[in-house]
């Protein structure tokens, strides 16, 4: 294999590899707007308080209301909003 097909195939490789972190770092915007998502609480609502909020790291994480974003601050709010029991 000649040197310049054997760092075609590195850099192809590593594309592919980056495909899934790129997709994970998204915001479902479609999803906030429906759900009235804001970056604000809603009084002592907010979703880090919430049963769909799935913590990542530091202020941001998940939420399972909205598939793929992982940009959900735990300080914001919508209105699927349901306290932990």
């Amino acid at each position: 294999m000649n040197p310049s097909r054997r760092n075609l195939l590195k850099i192809g490789g590593l594309s592919l590899a980056m495909i899934p972190v790129v997709a994970l770092a998204a915001k479902n915007e479609n999803m906030r707007t429906t759900m009235k998502y804001k970056d604000s609480p809603e009084g002592d609502k907010a979703c880090a308080t919430c049963v769909q909020f799935v913590p990542g790291s530091g202020d941001l994480g998940g939420c399972k209301i909205f598939p793929g974003d992982t940009e959900v601050s735990a300080k914001g709010y919508c209105v699927a909003y349901a306290k932990k029991g």
